[in-house]
C-alpha cells in the first residue's frame, strides 16, 4: 500500500454528513459540567444554597450518566441510533435551557438530572454511530478526532462560562438550546445509517442475553477496567491532587494551576487527534497499555518535581513537563478502547457495549476527586502521585499481556481477525 493511499485510511472523511452531525453533537456534550462549573459560586448565591448544595448540580449530572447509560444503550440497539441521538438533542436542548427560567433550587437540581440523561444518550449514540460507520484505522481516526472534539470542549467551556455568567447566573444555560436546531439537522443527516434498527435483537430478556454473550466471547471487560482506571487516575491525580500541591506547596496563582491543567487537554486533544495514524501501526489493545504507560511516566515525573524544592520555577516546570506526557496518555486510552470495543462486539450490540464503557468513564469522573483526596490525607500529596504512577505502570502491564490474550483467543474462534468476522457497514 502506498504512503498516499494509507494516509487515506487514517485520515477523517470531513465532507462525511455522519462526522459533521456526530462531532456537532459531541462538542455540545461539555456543556453540561465544564461550561456550569464556573457558576457554582453565583448559582449558590443566587438560590441561598450551601457550596455543598450546589455542588450537587455537577454530581447528579454524573449519576444519571453512570446508572442510565447501559439503558439508552438498550434503547439504541433496539430502536435505533438516530432517534435515540435526535432525542437527546432534543431533551438536552430543552431542559438544559429551562434552567434559565427556573425560580427554585429544586427545579434546577431537577432539570439538571434530566440534562445528564439526555448527555449520556448523546455520549452513547455519538460514539456508536461512528464505531458503525467506519471501519479499521479509519474508525480510529474518527474516534480519535471525536475524542479531541471533547477535550477542545472541555478546555474552552470553563472560560466561556465564566464569561457568560457575568450576565447573570442562568446565561450559561441558554447556550443548551443549540442543541435543538442540531437534534432537527440531525434527523435528516442519518437517514441513511444502516443497522439503525434491530427488530432481531427480540424481546429485552433475549437482548441482554446477547449483550452478556457478545462481551465474554469477545473479551472486553478489560476494556472497561481500563477506562475506569485511567478516568480514575486523571481525575484523581491530574484535576484533584495537582491543584492543591502546586497551591499548598509551590503557591502557584490560580491562573498558572489553571495554565498547568490546560496543558494537560492540549496534549490530550493532540494525541487523541493522531489515533488514526497509531492504529496503522499498533493494534489498539498494545495503544491502550501504552496510554498507561504515558500515565506512570508523566506521575513519575510530577513526583520527581517535589523532591525539586520549593523555591524558583524549575519543579513546577517540571511538573508541566509531567502533566504533558498524562495528557497524551488520557487521549491515547479513550479512542483506542471505543475503537477496540466497536471492533469486538457485533452490530446488533455495539450501542449497549459502548454504553457500558460510558458507565465506566463517568464513574471513575465521579470517583476519583473523592478516592484520591481520600487517600492524601494519610500519604500526602507528593506521594500520592508516586502511587498513582505505580499502579499506571502495573495497568499497562497487565493490559499488555491480557489483550493480547483476547486478540489471540478471539481470532482462533472465528478462524481470523474479528474485523473479517464483523463488519461494520460503510457509512458516509
Amino acid at each position: 500500500m502506498s504512503a498516499i493511499e494509507e494516509s487515506e485510511r487514517a485520515s477523517v472523511p470531513w465532507d462525511s454528513p455522519v462526522v459533521r452531525v456526530v462531532l456537532a453533537s459531541t462538542l455540545l456534550a461539555p456543556l453540561g459540567v465544564p461550561l456550569v462549573s464556573p457558576a457554582l459560586p453565583v448559582i449558590r448565591d443566587a438560590f441561598g444554597v450551601t457550596d455543598a448544595a450546589a455542588s450537587l448540580l455537577i454530581t447528579a449530572y454524573f449519576l444519571t450518566g453512570i446508572v442510565l447509560s447501559p439503558f439508552l444503550g438498550m434503547l439504541a440497539d433496539r430502536i435505533g441510533r438516530r432517534r435515540v441521538l435526535v432525542g437527546s438533542l432534543l431533551v438536552f436542548g430543552l431542559s438544559g435551557g429551562a434552567v434559565a427560567l427556573a425560580d427554585s433550587f429544586a427545579t434546577v437540581l431537577a432539570l439538571r438530572v434530566i440534562s445528564g440523561t439526555a448527555a449520556a444518550g448523546i455520549f452513547v449514540t455519538t460514539v456508536t454511530i461512528l464505531g458503525d460507520a467506519f471501519e479499521g484505522v479509519q474508525r480510529n481516526a474518527v474516534l480519535g478526532a471525536n475524542t479531541a472534539v471533547l477535550s477542545t470542549g472541555a478546555a474552552a467551556f470553563p472560560i466561556v462560562g465564566g464569561a457568560l455568567v457575568a450576565f447573570g447566573w442562568n446565561a450559561p444555560f441558554l447556550t443548551y438550546l443549540l442543541a435543538v436546531p442540531l437534534a432537527v439537522v440531525a434527523w435528516y443527516a442519518l437517514t441513511d445509517l444502516e443497522h439503525d434498527t434491530n427488530p432481531e435483537n427480540g424481546g429485552a430478556t433475549r437482548y441482554l442475553r446477547g449483550v452478556a454473550g457478545s462481551l465474554v466471547a469477545s473479551g472486553t471487560a478489560v476494556y472497561y477496567v481500563a477506562t475506569f482506571a485511567a478516568e480514575l487516575l486523571f481525575f484523581g491525580a491530574v484535576l484533584t491532587t495537582l491543584p492543591f500541591l502546586l497551591t499548598g506547596t509551590f503557591a502557584l496563582s490560580p491562573v498558572l494551576v489553571g495554565l498547568t491543567l490546560t496543558v494537560a487537554e492540549v496534549a490530550a486533544i493532540a494525541v487523541a487527534a493522531a489515533n488514526g495514524r497509531f492504529a496503522e501501526r499498533v493494534r489498539n489493545g498494545p495503544l491502550v497499555a501504552a496510554g498507561f504507560v504515558c500515565l506512570a511516566t508523566g506521575l513519575g515525573i510530577t513526583w520527581l518535581a517535589t523532591g525539586l524544592g520549593t523555591a524558583g520555577v524549575v519543579a513546577p516546570l517540571v511538573i508541566g513537563a509531567g502533566v504533558l506526557f498524562v495528557g497524551a496518555g488520557a487521549g491515547l486510552v479513550l479512542p483506542s478502547v471505543d475503537a477496540e470495543v466497536s471492533r469486538l462486539v457485533p452490530t446488533q450490540f455495539r450501542a449497549g457495549a459502548l454504553s457500558l464503557r460510558n458507565s465506566a468513564t463517568f464513574l471513575g469522573r465521579a470517583a476519583g476527586p473523592v478516592v484520591f483526596a481520600g487517600i492524601a490525607i494519610t500519604t500526602g500529596y507528593a506521594t500520592l502521585l508516586l502511587i498513582a504512577g505505580v499502579a499506571s505502570l502495573v495497568c499497562a502491564v497487565v493490559l499488555a499481556v491480557v489483550t493480547g490474550r483476547v486478540v489471540e483467543d478471539v481470532e482462533d474462534d472465528v478462524g481470523g481477525t474479528v474485523d473479517d468476522a464483523v463488519a461494520p457497514t460503510e457509512v458516509r
